[in-house]
């Protein structure tokens, strides 16, 4: 295998829907919470949250998925490049204040 994250792979998800059926299927409800379009949040920034949290968490297939959906929300490039940031800045204050109980952590006794 050349690549780690190949778009393909995002079928073998598919697979779960047999080898844990309910699961499988808690998982497609809780997903499909990014998508509604009758929240209080429109669906716009639904979309640009959820590019936020895949950079956050770190997800290339979430990434893919909500980007994609994002762009036909209405969203904007330069507002996708925002919510990047934004996850970008609360990923550093996040690791700062860790750094903070690293500290607290080397002068206990």
């Amino acid at each position: 295998m050349s690549h780690y994250h190949d778009s393909d792979d995002r079928k073998l998800l598919r697979e779960f829907k047999h080898l844990a059926p309910a699961e499988f299927k808690g998982f497609l409800e809780l997903d499909a919470i990014v998508g509604r379009d009758d929240g209080k949040i429109p669906r716009k920034y639904r979309e640009l949250i959820a590019i936020a949290v895949s950079c956050t968490t770190q997800c290339p297939y979430c990434l893919d998925h909500h980007t994609t959906k994002a762009k036909a929300a209405g969203a904007t490039r330069e507002e996708a490049a925002e919510s990047v940031m934004l996850a970008a800045a609360l990923r550093a204050g996040a690791a700062a204040t860790l750094g903070g109980l690293a500290l607290k952590l080397f002068d206990r006794e």
